[in-house]
C-alpha cells in the first residue's frame, strides 16, 4: 500500500508504457523496438478491455518467469529514497514530528540525509514529507507556512482540525482516511481527541527549507506594549505568557 503526493494543481496527466505502446503506429513501433518479426510480431498485441496498470492479467503467474529488481548503489538510490521511519524525530509539546525535507545547513546530517535534501532542492515544485503524531487530547497549535501548501492523510486516531482566517476560525472532524488540504500563508491547527494518538502523513509543496511561524512565536516576538494597545489590557499582564521553546 502507497500514499501518493503529487506536485500540481492542474488535473494530473500520465501517461503509461502500455498506453503509449499502443497509441504508436505498429510500423513506428517495429521501426523503433525492432523485434524479431518486425511490425507482424507487434500486431501480435491486442489492447486489453482494462487498464492492466489497475487490473493485473488473472493469468500472471503464467506470464512471469523471472522477477528480479537489482538494487543500484546508494549514493544513486539516496537521491529518491529516505529512511523516514529511522530519522531523527523532533518532539513538541504534545507529540513528535520526523520529515524528509531540504536543510541549508547541512551540518550533522548522515550521507543519505545530505544527498536526499540536495535532490529536493535540485526540483521546482518538489515535495516535502514528514509523520505527524499529536499524542492523546493534545494540541498541533496554530501555525503557518510562508512557502508551502501542506496536505494530510490521517493514518490513525481522531481529531479535530482548524482554520484561522481573518473572517474567523472554520473546524471540522478528521478521521482516518480523510484527507485536509492548508493553503500557503493560511493559519491552521490540529487537535487530537481520541484516546490513540492522531498519527498523519503530511506533504509540503517545496524545495526550499520550509519556512513556519507558530502562534506563540509571532504573539510572544510582539513588543508587550504593542499588545496592551491592541487588547485593552496592562502592560504587566502579558508577561504571563511563557516565552516558546523549539
Amino acid at each position: 500500500l502507497f500514499l501518493l503526493f503529487f506536485s500540481t494543481h492542474d488535473e494530473l496527466q500520465t501517461l503509461d508504457v502500455d498506453d503509449a505502446f499502443y497509441s504508436t503506429p505498429e510500423d513506428i513501433a517495429a521501426r523503433a523496438l525492432k523485434p524479431e518479426g518486425g511490425v507482424a510480431f507487434i500486431r501480435t498485441f491486442r489492447k486489453p478491455s482494462e487498464d492492466q496498470a489497475i487490473n493485473l492479467p488473472p493469468n500472471l503467474a503464467e506470464l512471469l518467469h523471472n522477477v528480479s529488481y537489482p538494487q543500484s548503489p546508494d549514493n544513486r538510490v539516496w537521491r529518491f529514497f529516505y529512511d523516514l521511519p529511522g530519522s531523527p524525530e523532533f518532539p513538541f509539546p504534545g507529540g513528535v514530528f520526523q520529515w524528509a525535507r531540504y536543510r541549508k545547513n547541512g551540518t550533522g546530517l548522515t550521507e543519505n540525509q545530505q544527498i536526499f535534501s540536495q535532490s529536493l532542492n535540485e526540483h521546482e515544485n518538489t515535495l516535502t514529507l514528514a509523520t505527524l503524531r499529536i499524542f492523546s487530547n493534545s494540541l498541533g497549535q496554530p501555525h503557518f507556512h510562508f512557502n508551502a501548501n501542506e496536505m494530510g492523510f490521517v493514518v490513525s486516531g481522531c481529531g479535530k482540525a482548524g482554520v484561522i482566517l481573518s473572517e474567523g476560525a472554520s473546524e471540522f472532524d478528521i478521521n482516518v482516511g480523510d484527507v485536509i488540504f492548508f493553503p500557503v500563508g493560511t493559519q491552521h491547527f490540529l487537535h487530537s481527541h481520541c484516546q490513540e494518538d492522531l498519527l498523519l502523513v503530511l506533504a509540503y509543496s517545496t524545495g526550499e527549507q520550509l519556512e513556519t511561524l507558530r502562534m506563540n512565536q509571532y504573539f510572544h516576538g510582539t513588543a508587550d506594549h504593542i499588545l496592551a494597545q491592541l487588547f485593552s489590557k496592562d502592560q504587566s499582564e502579558f508577561q504571563k505568557f511563557p516565552k516558546p521553546g523549539r
